[in-house]
């Protein structure tokens, strides 16, 4: 019953797209938080790092709980993504900036499964309805 729960909870949001915004965002904060061994010289370019990696969080469980917002949420999770290339340690050393930009586009393309409406009319015309008449052409004076 647990697992039905889960599974029914993940199909009705863009839950791999939020996955991967989280994934990104978290690498793109965790790199200026290294030993000093792995990142040489930080400086003023741990603070747009962390922040760009919250934003990028924050954006995933945005799309997560509240899909309706999931198209403004993944093209910012892309923007803030593109951004981190060039100003977060090479966007994560690439890594989170790829999963930035695949969770961004993911969350934007996701659609919700429409429930199977039963279909009203038979395919094809009705047998009591008239068939459809030619327009009339034009009058010449």
């Amino acid at each position: 019953m647990l697992l039905s729960r889960w599974r029914r909870w993940r199909r009705g949001r863009p839950f791999w797209g939020g996955l991967f915004a989280v994934l990104a965002g978290a690498e793109i904060c965790i790199l200026p938080l290294a030993p000093l061994k792995v990142m040489l010289q930080q400086g003023i370019a741990g603070i747009p790092s962390v922040l760009m990696g919250v934003v990028m969080i924050v954006l995933g469980l945005t799309a997560w709980f509240s899909p309706a917002q999931r198209s403004l949420a993944g093209v910012l999770t892309t923007l803030v993504a593109t951004a981190a290339l060039v100003m977060s340690n090479l966007g994560g050393f690439l890594i989170g900036t790829l999963l930035g930009i695949l969770g961004g586009g993911l969350m934007f393309a996701w659609q919700p499964h429409a429930a199977a409406r039963p279909s009203a009319a038979p395919h094809g015309p009705a047998p009591h309805s008239p068939a459809p008449q030619p327009p009339a052409p034009p009058h010449s004076a």
